[in-house]
């Protein structure tokens, strides 16, 4: 679906300096010769099965089904993989490609900490230096997962200017990545950026939809009627999506985080709410102004909180292979309490809109139709958060 310029229908590409495009030529090169090569397949398998637990259960959430009483809710467990979240799934692929590469520093953006997390984990097991930007606001948002970061031996650098948040840590990696590009690797954490990102970050996450592929077969002998995960940038998505782009009885539905509300114009909606243009290098959905510069976003999960999307996301929606909704704040963080009640399963914000948008669609189905969420990641970062949201607005 992408050709080899990276494009998806009118979108992706790699609108960067020149500084850049030696760079990401020689990233493709570097990826397309190791990608299908047996000693490094077998490699990263040894290091997803041994150190992240794969492949994670795709749970049957019987309480929730049951209290619904509509659908078959299935849950992918990502939350269960070592460090909490899927991220680690393309860390530890690109940490190979970096070894491969002989690169021994490794660079990456954050959001809600979880990518970061997870690449400052596979850094002190390859023994690499690790910088991790965060804007600065994230860090107060999620002072754990920075000490987590820290503890694992990883240089977490507050980044202070515009709206410090996820898109301002983007552009302070890419500045650093053109200023030292002889001995770094930049290890971004979705499907989103100029090619070949989009491309190597949904190779890595795929092993999400392809195990929930043959668990379901396994379990239900058919595949599902709908696969439901929350997007921001959209690696976790992708990750379920892709293995079932081709499988057209399979509706795809991707949950973007409404914030306050679409009409209020504080949310992180590109697809729902934004128009084509072009971030950080590539072309996609995004939310702007008139001259088309990215306008601040709001979503109560830090990881969500981004004004644009992935390229492969923007071409599913115009295609209408996928449809795209959004749930506000208020709705995810019902959502987390209701998983934590009826499945003793504590979500992570980003991953409660998911489940939030599954709540809503469930008693509209037949008990005979299948869904399967992605339950992208655990929710210990997020518990603080939510105990303060529900005090302030109780």
């Amino acid at each position: 679906m992408s050709n080899s310029r990276g494009y998806y229908g009118e979108f992706g590409g790699a609108f960067v300096p020149p500084g850049l495009e030696k760079i990401l030529k020689n990233l493709e090169e570097e990826f397309l010769r190791y990608k299908d090569d047996q000693s490094f397949i077998d490699e990263l398998n040894y290091y997803l099965r041994d150190y992240v637990g794969r492949p994670s259960p795709l749970y049957f959430a019987e309480q929730l089904t049951k209290k619904l009483g509509g659908a078959k809710i299935y849950l992918k467990r990502e939350d269960l993989n070592h460090t909490g979240s899927h991220k680690i799934n393309n860390a530890i692929g690109q940490v190979l490609l970096a070894k491969r590469m002989g690169v021994k520093r490794v660079i990456a953006e954050t959001g809600a900490g979880q990518h970061g997390v997870a690449t400052a984990t596979a850094c002190a097991m390859f023994n690499m230096e690790c910088i991790i930007y965060m804007g600065e606001l994230d860090t107060q948002r999620q002072a754990l997962n920075v000490f987590r970061m820290e503890l694992l031996g990883a240089k977490v650098v507050p980044v202070k200017r515009g709206t410090r948040s996820l898109k301002d840590a983007v552009d302070a990696a890419l500045e650093d990545l053109v200023e030292n590009a002889d001995n770094t690797y930049y290890m971004l954490g979705s499907v989103v950026g100029p090619h070949p990102y989009p491309l190597i970050v949904r190779h890595f996450q795929s092993v999400i939809g392809r195990e929930a592929k043959e668990q379901i077969l396994e379990k239900e002998n058919r595949l599902p009627d709908y696969i439901v995960a929350c997007v921001g940038g959209g690696s976790n998505a992708m990750g379920l999506f892709y293995p079932f782009i081709e499988d057209k009885e399979v509706k795809i539905i991707g949950v973007e985080p409404a914030g306050l509300g679409l009409e209020t114009g504080k949310h992180a909606a590109p697809l729902c709410a934004g128009k084509p243009g072009v971030i950080h290098g590539f072309k996609c959905y995004m939310m702007q102004d008139e001259n088309g510069n990215p306008i601040p976003t709001h979503s109560i999960a830090a990881g969500l909180d981004y004004p644009g999307v992935g390229p492969e996301h923007s071409y599913l929606k115009d295609t209408g292979r996928a449809e795209y909704v959004a749930i506000k704040d208020d709705e995810a963080v019902e959502a987390f309490k209701e998983l934590s009640n009826t499945e003793g399963i504590i979500p992570a914000l980003e991953s409660s809109h998911a489940i939030a948008q599954i709540i809503k669609m469930a008693p509209k189905l037949d008990k005979n139709q299948i869904i399967i969420g992605n339950l992208s990641g655990r929710g210990d970062k997020d518990v603080q958060q939510v105990k303060e949201y529900i005090k302030n607005n109780s």
